[in-house]
């Protein structure tokens, strides 16, 4: 169950900077709109780190989450922001998603 919530709170952390994108793209109220999606995203995505923690080992737990949201902040910027899709790009966000297999792999 902890490596469930622990994707989760992954999945939350690419919200909460995809929202931060949308936020710098608008202005008035619908920028705010998207800060307090951010404070959600972010409070959610805590809360689900914590209680992951509570059964994972810190170190591998605070690699995964960091690394879900860094791919997956990567495929956001790249599918909703039109950033580059350039080859070593793609090939260093493959060992990242390949060395957070591997961490879930070694973990008890």
């Amino acid at each position: 169950m902890s490596w469930i919530l622990l994707i989760i709170a992954g999945l939350f952390e690419v919200g909460f900077a995809t929202c931060l994108g949308k936020a710098k793209e608008t202005s008035g109220t619908t920028s705010l709109y998207w800060y307090g999606g951010f404070l959600v995203c972010l409070t959610i995505s805590m809360f689900l780190l914590v209680k992951a923690t509570k059964e994972l080992p810190i170190g591998t737990a605070y690699a995964v989450w960091t690394g879900i949201g860094a791919v997956g902040s990567v495929l956001v910027g790249i599918f909703v922001f039109k950033e580059p899709a350039t080859f070593w790009r793609v090939f260093f966000i493959s060992t990242l998603i390949l060395s957070i297999v591997g961490l879930k792999i070694v973990s008890k």
